[in-house]
């Protein structure tokens, strides 16, 4: 169906982009990744941004942790790796063992290498529309909406999920593009109602197949941004993909929506942080 806004190929075209691009420059963009234990999905996260920055001829540091690492030894691998001017991108890779405080960790990342746009000055820059190194997700699909050709001004706008990763930065996104912006979080009185309203909805929940059908005006674009894995082993989003794509003028799928373009614009994140590191 041609109302499928197909991530994957977004993204590989991301990509190629920057790896011609990469291929004019004095030196690869370097990307520092620091994995602590053992967590099964965090293996496979950091192995696949690893692969992406060798094909996109970056230079990839994985620098992997044991799990009973203390909070200071942690922080002193954040210190190096911010004094190496070989590494544009520092990246710690979520979640964390509980004895370290995740918040202090990644505020310790200098500002200028914050390549997931986390630390408290990334995102005040992202609220007053001047921003630097954005979140990724929400950018990726920024990203994906132009790339539909989208026009995001003067759209109502519902972001379901309210999530310092997502749901948070990415209102932000769709405000700076002059977009008309509901948050629903946890606590809202009649999701569904406010969702019928927007002519994006953009889904950040983590409940499998939360936004019905009926929950989706005709003609709108519907971005899924969630990743749940079922019973039976299958993954699906966080909207009712089936059966809202028959009513929606665009949607993504999941897999292969807004998944791949996270670890494509974490390359155009690194890309950025190089420039202004010259």
């Amino acid at each position: 169906m041609d109302n499928i806004i197909d991530g994957k190929k977004i993204a590989k075209e991301l990509r190629n982009r920057i790896a011609e691009e990469v291929k004019t420059l004095a030196r690869p963009p370097g990307l520092a990744v620091i994995l602590v234990g053992e967590d099964p999905a965090s293996r496979v996260y950091v192995r696949n941004k690893e692969l992406a920055c060798i094909e996109a001829g970056f230079y990839s540091d994985k620098i992997k942790k044991s799990e009973n690492i203390t909070e200071k030894e942690l922080l002193d691998e954040v210190d190096r790796l911010n004094d190496n001017p070989n590494i544009d991108g520092i990246l710690v890779q979520l979640p964390l063992p509980k004895h370290i405080d995740s918040n202090k960790v990644l505020e310790r990342i200098s500002p200028l290498k914050d390549v997931d746009g986390f630390c408290s000055e990334n995102i005040g820059k992202l609220m007053q529309n001047k921003p630097y190194l954005r979140p990724c997700t929400p950018q990726g699909v920024m990203t994906m909406l132009a790339s539909a050709g989208v026009d995001v001004m003067g759209k109502d706008c519902v972001v379901i999920g309210a999530s310092n990763i997502v749901g948070r930065p990415m209102a932000m996104e769709l405000l700076n593009a002059r977009g008309t912006v509901t948050i629903c979080n946890s606590k809202t009185q009649d999701v569904a109602a406010k969702v019928r309203q927007a002519d994006i909805v953009v889904a950040g929940v983590g409940i499998p197949k939360f936004v019905k059908a009926d929950w989706i005006k005709d003609g709108a674009i519907v971005i899924d941004v969630g990743i749940n894995r079922l019973d039976d082993g299958t993954l699906c989003g966080d909207v009712d993909f089936d059966a809202i794509k028959e009513k929606a003028a665009g949607i993504t799928p999941v897999p292969g929506g807004v998944g791949p373009m996270t670890i494509a614009t974490l390359l155009e994140n690194t890309l950025t942080a190089y420039k202004a590191n010259l």
